[in-house]
């Protein structure tokens, strides 16, 4: 049975051509390659077309699905032509065709455009040769692993023909020479003090400049068109902002921008191994905004490293007048911000600070674009240990493809997910240690119920963390189009290698998968989806604010539970037809505009996801009950649940009907049982089930035993003066006598 389904699985699979000849007529020359006017017929394996200006060879065209894997979070292709000239200094991208629901919906494509043309004038050379890393590329957020799967693809297809001698140039040797540049470290010792010219001069502070005219513009490309209306005031030539970062950790620059004194006082302050950096600026933006003000954050810049973002805090903050440094400007904006330790900030490595500039487009709308200030520490800095031994000789280079580079960790051979995995290790090592808290939960849940405020307390905390962390900060929120596109991988030639570029959502499924086959989808329907949370915290404040709520009468309520079934079933048979239809349709879920996209989106989609926000105001989990494809997709294989930890008495149901009106989902039927398709294992009915004074069942079983009680008691024959009782345990007790008749 294996081997047939094996074999049909392999005759499923479709073949993978080349397919550069198809994309070559889309463009004209000049807009792959600078300057160039006529593009040659495709040549070799895989295919490379010349590029020509008159008669003089520019350089080679490539597509990259032809050379490396390029499959996106879709589980399909991402198709792009990429150029470079002979040394390998990449000369143009065009995205041809793709599948991301992140950008067919959501993130505009112009956005992951100018992220990914960072890339541009790049020399891969010396990537190549192991001489540098591969270069960084700035990050949007919500689309963090589409940009990461480009970028890498881009790159490693360029050092492969490289390698290979595909690009005009000599083959590229590897070998030892080819190893990753050993790790640095910074050097040690006191630093010396040194100017603002000359700090700025060799890098140590990095620098982003803005102009008005340029911002206007960024915003004319970015698509908008009602962004590109409103133009910010001023001369075009008048700066918008001016904007400088530098780690003051480091013991020169920080001695050099902080004075003797202000070094000394952070050095004291700083953890083993913690980084600080010193952000500037000036200009008719600041960098600080609105949101510091309000409620801590500042919501302008974020710190960017290996695709991890972090927002700063004013416990992260500290306001500085003025830069110690001689021939440092008077900056009005000077903040020194300390980097927590869990984001663990490498300052031998690049990172960037990524500034978010907002444009109001309207009473309540807003645009956005992102810039970034890159920055790596000059190598005056760093201390490099000195090889082991002496250079080994070049080894053959490998054909393209072949795979016989050897593999080293951060280099470019080094697979994708395994350095997004390196670069997500807290918030994998977090996410493993909330699922085995809920898995402790499950199974102390008899112990944790039996202490209803403590219990009370767990849950609204744990939906907290799903929420502002899981969903809000990591944006690991689980869709129907991850089940979707793993289905069609199944048909379309499987690969866990996307499935590894999202450390969370692989780990979060992985545990999904697990506790189906004990508890059923309620563990991540009522305990791990952020948009559920969501939508019972607010009910819980709604409650609270006594906001009336109504509850639907059965014969209605069981009607529409189908509909969730229906949605899914459509979703499922599209994406059997076409899946980047099926991903277009599957925004019936609000999970993009709510949790990933934080409600920064068109308004349709806002006004959608607010609506059903609004419904379960007044019919709590509104959505999860009747509309969520996704809690239809877990249900129907949470059908095949090994145990049953949900308990009931016999008087369930006939005749108390106190859990089926307290259910929060009306999931337990009139006759007492649970529909464990629609149950969100909240555990409020197994609260019921252990209370003393609310469970009727309870209630009657102490209102017995203290009548038991009551009856035990014997009198003791001759007794005199107060009453003596025996129980039937031989214990004593003293009853107050009655009162004697009257004369």
């Amino acid at each position: 049975m294996l081997a047939l389904l094996l074999g049909l699985f392999l005759t499923l699979r479709p073949a993978v051509a080349a397919q550069l000849g198809a994309y070559l007529p889309q463009i004209q020359a000049s807009e792959i390659f600078p300057g160039a006017d006529r593009i040659g017929p495709p040549a070799g394996e895989p295919p490379l077309a010349p590029v020509y200006a008159g008669d003089r060879l520019l350089g080679q065209v490539w597509l990259n699905t032809d050379v490396t894997d390029a499959t996106g979070y879709s589980g399909k292709p991402i198709h792009m032509l990429v150029a470079a000239d002979a040394e390998g200094v990449i000369r143009g991208i065009r995205l041809m065709d793709h599948h991301e629901p992140i950008v067919l919906i959501g993130i505009p494509q112009p956005r992951i455009v100018a992220a990914l043309n960072t890339l541009v004038g790049a020399a891969m050379g010396p990537v190549a040769r192991g001489e540098a890393r591969p270069p960084q590329v700035d990050i949007v957020s919500g689309a963090t692993v589409t940009i990461l799967v480009m970028a890498d693809s881009v790159v490693r297809s360029t050092v492969r023909l490289l390698r290979a001698g595909r690009l005009g140039a000599a083959p590229v040797a590897v070998g030892a020479a080819a190893a990753a540049p050993a790790p640095a470290t910074l050097l040690p010792g006191p630093g010396e003090v040194r100017d603002w010219d000359s700090l700025l001069g060799d890098g140590s502070i990095r620098r982003l400049h803005l102009t008005i005219g340029e911002v206007n513009e960024a915003f004319a490309r970015s698509g908008n068109q009602a962004a590109a209306d409103n133009p910010e005031p001023g001369d075009a030539d008048e700066t918008f902002i001016d904007l400088y970062a530098a780690p003051v950790s480091v013991p020169t620059i920080g001695r050099s921008l902080l004075g003797d004194d202000g070094y000394q006082r952070l050095t004291a302050r700083l953890k083993p191994g913690q980084q600080a950096i010193l952000v500037a600026g000036e200009g008719a933006y600041s960098f600080k905004g609105s949101g510091y003000v309000r409620g801590g954050i500042f919501d302008r810049i974020e710190l960017l490293q290996d695709g991890r973002p972090l927002r700063f805090r004013d416990r992260d903050h500290t306001r500085l007048g003025d830069i110690a440094a001689d021939g440092a400007p008077r900056l009005p904006e000077i903040a020194l911000f300390v980097v927590p330790v869990e984001f663990g900030l490498d300052p031998t490595e690049p990172w960037q600070v990524q500034l978010l500039v907002q444009r109001a487009i309207g009473a309540r709308d807003k645009a956005f674009l992102s810039f970034e200030l890159g920055y790596r520490l000059p190598e005056q800095y760093l201390s490099r240990p000195a090889p082991a031994a002496a250079p080994v000789a070049a080894q053959p280079a490998s054909p393209v493809g072949a795979g016989a580079a050897t593999v080293t960790e951060g280099s470019v051979e080094e697979p994708l997910w395994q350095r997004i995995w390196r670069a997500k290790t807290w918030d994998v090592g977090i996410t493993a240690v909330a699922l085995g808290i809920l898995t402790l939960i499950f199974f102390f849940q008899d112990q944790l119920v039996r202490r209803p405020t403590l219990y009370r307390w767990v849950r609204r905390g744990f939906l907290v963390w799903t929420l502002v962390w899981l969903g809000w900060y990591a944006n690991a929120q689980l869709s129907v189009v991850n089940v979707i596109t793993f289905t069609n991988s199944l048909l379309t030639g499987f690969s866990w290698n996307y499935f590894l570029t999202a450390p969370l959502i692989f780990v979060l499924w992985c545990g999904v998968a697990a506790a189906l086959v004990f508890w059923g989808r309620g563990v991540f329907c009522g305990w791990l989806c952020p948009f559920g949370a969501l939508q019972e915290l607010l009910a819980n404040v709604a409650q609270k604010l006594k906001v009336p709520q109504w509850t639907l009468p059965w014969g209605l309520h069981e009607r529409l539970w189908p509909i969730k079934y229906v949605i899914f079933l459509g979703l499922f048979g599209l994406s059997l037809h076409s899946v980047a239809l099926a991903e277009q349709a599957a925004e019936v879920e609000p999970f993009k505009t709510a949790i990933i996209l934080k409600f920064v989106r068109d308004w349709p989609f806002t006004l959608y996801a607010i609506g059903l926000l609004t419904a379960g105001l007044f019919v709590e989990r509104f959505f999860c009950r009747y509309l969520c494809p996704l809690g239809a997709a877990l249900a129907i294989p949470g059908r095949l649940r090994t145990f049953e930890w949900l308990k009931r008495w016999s008087e369930c149901g006939s005749p108390c009907q106190r859990c089926a009106r307290e259910c929060p989902v009306q999931s337990i039927h009139p006759e007492g049982n649970i529909n464990p398709n629609e149950c969100i294992y909240c555990m409020h009915c197994q609260e019921l089930y252990r209370a003393e004074d609310r469970c009727p069942h309870n209630i009657q079983l102490r209102l017995k035993r203290q009548k038991q009680q009551a009856l035990s008691a014997v009198p003791v024959p001759g007794a005199k003066g107060p009453k003596t009782t025996i129980t039937r345990t031989g214990k004593t007790a003293d009853a107050t006598p009655a009162a004697a008749p009257g004369p």
